[in-house]
């Protein structure tokens, strides 16, 4: 997991079940807004070594009105 904003959007866990479905935990910017992209990435299974994206995500963080 990767983000491209990592002030904005944190990946802070990643796990896989028994039956291949993957879990990612986000934790995002109360205070800030703006926009990131979070990318999983996976071996092919076919070249040995080589990773490539299966899964990206476009969060837009917006922060949380306060009142004065």
């Amino acid at each position: 997991m990767r983000s491209s904003a990592p002030a904005l959007v944190l990946a802070s866990g990643w796990r896989v079940d028994a039956d291949g479905t993957s879990h990612a935990s986000l934790r995002c910017a109360g205070a800030r807004g703006g926009t990131a992209d979070v990318t999983a990435s996976a071996k092919a299974p076919d070249v040995a070594g080589a990773a490539r994206v299966v899964f990206t995500l476009h969060v837009s963080v917006v922060p949380y009105t306060t009142q004065g």
